[in-house]
């Protein structure tokens, strides 16, 4: 089980890995055949490296400051960046590659995003 105190840990290990990953899918959106994505799917692709880069980065600025992240507004925030990131990239790329909208994915974590940046705004906002 995940404690307070190992959740800073897996958010940096987990923005380290998005970022990676991040850099792979840029260099892919950059140098594959236009055949390789739907209609649009280039630029969709970018956006989603976009996303998942800045999203990457501060999930691993988040967890280098946070050593024990003991404010539920905090745990969530970080949390729903994660999972946020998941969904809405994961659901970009997914249409970018395919044509095909994954349902509800793509909002669902733009969504999450959001609220999660809130939570992360509120949580710094009232921490003793």
């Amino acid at each position: 089980m995940l404690t307070s105190s190992a959740l800073p840990r897996l958010w940096r290990v987990c923005g380290a890995l998005a970022v990676a990953t991040a850099t792979m899918m840029g260099a892919m959106a950059a140098h594959l055949p236009d055949s390789s994505f739907a209609a649009g799917g280039r630029a969709m692709a970018h956006s989603a490296v976009d996303m998942q880069m800045w999203q990457g980065i501060a999930l691993t600025v988040l967890g280098l400051t946070l050593r024990d992240c003991r404010t539920r507004l905090l745990l969530a925030g970080g949390c729903g960046l994660l999972l946020g990131m998941l969904l809405f990239c994961g659901g970009v790329y997914y249409t970018a590659f395919t044509g095909h909208h994954a349902a509800h994915i793509a909002p669902t974590g733009g969504s999450l995003l959001i609220l999660s940046w809130l939570a992360l705004a509120a949580g710094w906002a009232f921490r003793a």
